[in-house]
């Protein structure tokens, strides 16, 4: 538990509330922990969500399957991130993609009516709370806009060339990782796999890029 508290201090929903006002505010909240196997689903398609979702320990992949598999990763949550929270703050909307555990994983749990409400008790927090929530969607809104830069790219090469230049960037460094494996960058960028292993090979013979497994330095 005490392991847990610190994930939840130094996420961005509890951004500037100190851990004791942390400990108080999650019995407030009605916060619940749940753990999930590696291919479990922490929220489907369809499903009615509730409850705003804090990642404590794991990964956690959002994507969206066809009616014939096919497969898009649209985000990965990290430990500290939250989800499931623009479908929780339609009251109780319909949530349109999977939430699906891609590690074995631990999930925090916290009623949206509870976090969007001050309670009775007047937490001295609750409303640095909502402000922290209102930025997490923002911010989730950016990431978006970042992923259909990527996206209207009208080639593999331009789709990879974007997303890797904008991991360089956030790295502040030529030399990085990604968190995800080929298949899962296929996905998100949702190109054929064995096209984009080609036009990584390509780059690399000419010059533009060097790369081992998910270590990848741009030239």
């Amino acid at each position: 538990m005490e392991n847990d508290l610190r994930v939840v201090e130094k996420s961005k929903l509890f951004k500037g509330i100190g851990e004791q006002d942390t400990a108080s505010m999650l019995k407030c909240l009605g916060a619940y922990r749940r753990s999930y196997r590696k291919g479990d689903c922490v929220f489907r398609n369809g499903e009615r969500i509730t409850a705003v979702a804090l990642l404590l320990e794991g990964a956690v992949h959002i994507r969206k399957e066809d009616y014939w598999g096919n497969l898009s990763i649209l985000h990965e949550i990290s430990a500290g991130e939250v989800f499931g929270e623009t479908y929780a703050c339609l009251d109780g909307g319909e949530m349109l993609n999977n939430a699906v555990a891609v590690k074995n994983s631990r999930v925090l749990f916290l009623d949206v009516k509870r976090v969007l409400t001050t309670c009775s008790s007047a937490c001295q927090f609750h409303g640095k709370l909502i402000q922290n929530l209102l930025s997490v969607l923002a911010q989730k809104n950016k990431l978006l806009t970042r992923k259909l830069e990527h996206m209207s790219r009208r080639t593999t090469r331009e789709k990879l060339l974007s997303y890797l230049s904008e991991q360089s960037l956030r790295e502040g460094r030529s030399s990085f990782e990604i968190s995800f494996n080929r298949q899962q960058l296929a996905d998100f960028l949702s190109v054929d796999r064995s096209a984009m292993s080609n036009e990584l090979c390509k780059m690399r013979d000419e010059g533009i890029l060097k790369f081992d497994r998910n270590h990848f330095e741009l030239l």
